[in-house]
């Protein structure tokens, strides 16, 4: 019973603070299922994606009937994104089941996330063509489909980061996190029926946490207009970068 409670907390507190900026949560919430909860490796991965699908429509909803969604850019970002979650669970599963290659790759895709969100952003981004924003899209839907945090989660700081606002970025990027990851769950899904008990989710774990991300992504959503973007921005990046230097210490010890 503690396990579920833990992860609903987790899931609440973090929707409530990444919702704001496009994030879904799953990319902190994978340290708490590796080192509070002890989700085996690569369980970590599937119960992340259902997360995902269990909380991201709450915030979707909101922004939606707010009409605060760019629909040309979430097209832009599925559309890249999708076939790059796919990628992502193959590699996953045959090529970085081992704990501490996770890690390091985990620090890989926290350390450039937490320092595009530090940086000041450059007023360029809409000069991005649209194959651009699709090609970066299917990178990090690659990365998300490895580290279970779906496109979106990824693209969204980098886009941020780049020059785009935070208000015109996170509705779209927790559109594309939420489609995507249930593409992702579907595809780990197949995974599993050639190699049952390896990849499935830790189902107690995702959905309590999804739960709680649900009613923090409500919350983060309705919250966001009134958020200072910088100090969201600064958060985020610091707790990344933190993240990261904790697995790689972990790897190498």
């Amino acid at each position: 019973m503690a396990d579920p409670l833990v992860a609903l907390l987790a899931g609440f507190v973090l929707a409530t603070v990444t919702t704001p900026v496009g994030v879904s949560g799953a990319v902190f919430l994978l340290p708490v299922q590796l080192s509070v909860l002890h989700v085996p490796n690569p369980q970590v991965t599937p119960t992340n994606l259902l997360y995902n699908v269990v909380s991201g429509p709450a915030g979707v909803v909101r922004y939606l009937r707010s009409g605060r969604l760019d629909r040309p850019l979430a097209r832009l970002i599925v559309s890249g994104s999708v076939p790059g979650v796919v990628l992502g669970a193959l590699i996953r599963v045959y090529a970085a089941a081992d704990p501490d290659v996770f890690r390091l790759l985990a620090a890989t895709v926290l350390v450039p996330v937490g320092l595009v969100v530090l940086r000041p952003p450059v007023p360029v981004a809409r000069d991005l063509s649209p194959r651009a924003v699709r090609g970066l899209a299917l990178v990090v839907g690659t990365i998300g489909g490895v580290y279970g945090v779906g496109g979106g989660s990824l693209v969204a700081p980098l886009l941020v980061g780049s020059g785009m606002a935070v208000a015109t970025v996170a509705p779209a990027a927790l559109l594309s996190t939420w489609l995507t990851s249930l593409v992702g769950v579907a595809t780990y899904a197949v995974i599993a029926l050639h190699a049952p008990g390896t990849v499935e989710p830790r189902w107690s774990v995702g959905l309590a946490a999804g739960l709680g991300g649900l009613a923090g992504g409500w919350l983060g959503a309705s919250l966001q207009p009134r958020l200072p973007d910088r100090a969201l921005r600064t958060t985020l990046g610091v707790l990344a970068l933190a993240l990261a230097g904790l697995y790689v210490v972990q790897a190498v010890t």
